[in-house]
């Protein structure tokens, strides 16, 4: 099949519409619809506006609200949480596709330096017993002691303990309580019809890689491994080798330069209906799928990016948490804020346009109107700018 080439705005926009930013966010809401098109939603505990994983709900849909995902995990089981490329909640119905996944996880972790501090075979098996006869237990509920010096990333034995048995799927997540995380038996969250599937591996594999590449609308190999995280690059390699269907492309990156990639059988279909991205402005978070492949945003858009809550104060460029700002199928700005709840504000810590974008009294009239929008989302009224 001939190699197809795709231009870069036509790349900008392909890659906002698979991942739900090409459309207003507004109309009706199906929360579940909305995680399977993305394929999950990574969790993140920093709050300095809304948590992560709300943030990208609310980026696609503005009228989600923060309990909605709860509910969708706890009463409804219609989502469970496992490890992508970090902690992530994932539809129900992906879970006999993530089984090899949970012995990945569970084989590597046996691996690791950590496994001999945590519990035993027999701590393991009274963390299971408790938990089977009191319910749902969070970390709380046990109390263990760390052996030696304590380091900076030291866990007692059985946090470890209850990390592994939820990597390997031995317990999950059944709820949180202030993002805490309650552990119950896999048999009493995980639904018994989708547990006793036994999908062999080489179909998920190529169920994991056909998503991947359906929810990015193209990619390299390492761009299709990446996006779960659960299987390596000589896997994705041997299914990118047997797989007939895939449409070799060229992409132009934003300076020019053309990239071999893969897409989906159906990609010149794509590319035929495909509509220009909404042009409103939308403050997305740090760890938006959009922005997560940092290599790739700046391929497509030209746009440099890198969170640095963890580079010390002095050597930051930008700040400790900055948001990115998309209109349309541009990064025009990024923006430093910072919400208190309980002082009912919100603050602009600092505004930075990019270079090359002219910021209106338009351009400003609109960022304006999502402050107030993001402040309605968090239950603050009032806005306090510094920049």
């Amino acid at each position: 099949m001939p190699t197809l080439k795709i231009d870069n705005r036509t790349a900008r926009h392909l890659w906002l519409t698979s991942q739900g930013l090409g459309s207003p966010p507004t109309g009706p809401l199906d929360l579940l619809s909305i995680i399977r098109s993305l394929g999950f939603v990574q969790l993140d505990s920093i709050q300095v506006v809304a948590r992560a994983h709300h943030h990208i709900l609310w980026s696609r849909n503005q009228n989600y609200r923060e309990p909605m995902l709860d509910r969708l995990m706890a009463r409804d089981r219609g989502v469970f949480e496992h490890f992508t490329h970090d902690a992530s909640v994932l539809p129900m119905e992906f879970l006999p596709m993530w089984e090899r996944q949970f012995r990945r996880k569970q084989e590597r972790i046996s691996n690791a330096g950590w496994y001999s501090t945590m519990l035993d075979a027999e701590g393991r098996a009274a963390i299971a017993a408790r938990i089977r006869e009191e319910g749902a237990l969070s970390t709380h509920a046990f109390d263990t002691k760390i052996a030696g010096p304590k380091e900076m990333w030291s866990r007692p034995p059985h946090k470890l303990a209850l990390d592994f048995m939820w990597y390997s799927g031995e317990l999950a997540t059944c709820h949180r309580v202030n993002f805490t995380k309650f552990y119950d038996l896999a048999e009493r969250v995980f639904p018994a019809a989708l547990r006793a599937q036994q999908i062999p591996d080489d179909e998920q594999i190529d169920w994991l890689c056909h998503a991947a590449l359906d929810r990015m609308a193209f990619g390299s190999p390492g761009e299709i491994q990446k996006f779960w995280d659960a299987m390596d690059r000589h896997e994705t390699a041997d299914w990118i080798a047997r797989t007939p269907d895939l449409r070799p492309v060229e992409i132009e990156s934003a300076d020019g330069e053309w990239i071999a990639a893969f897409a989906p059988a159906d990609i010149e279909t794509r590319i035929a209906v495909l509509m220009p991205p909404t042009s409103r402005l939308r403050i997305l978070n740090p760890f938006d799928p959009v922005t997560r492949d940092r290599t790739r945003l700046a391929r497509l858009f030209g746009f440099e990016y890198r969170i640095e809550m963890f580079v010390p104060a002095a050597k930051r460029v930008w700040g400790y948490y900055v948001f990115p700002i998309l209109e349309g199928d541009r990064f025009t700005g990024r923006i430093e804020i910072k919400a208190d709840r309980k002082a009912d504000t919100l603050r602009v810590l600092k505004f930075w346009p990019e270079p090359g974008i002219r910021w209106t009294e338009r351009r400003h009239a609109k960022l304006d109107a999502e402050l107030t929008r993001l402040m309605r989302f968090v239950g603050i009224s009032r806005l306090i700018r510094d920049d």
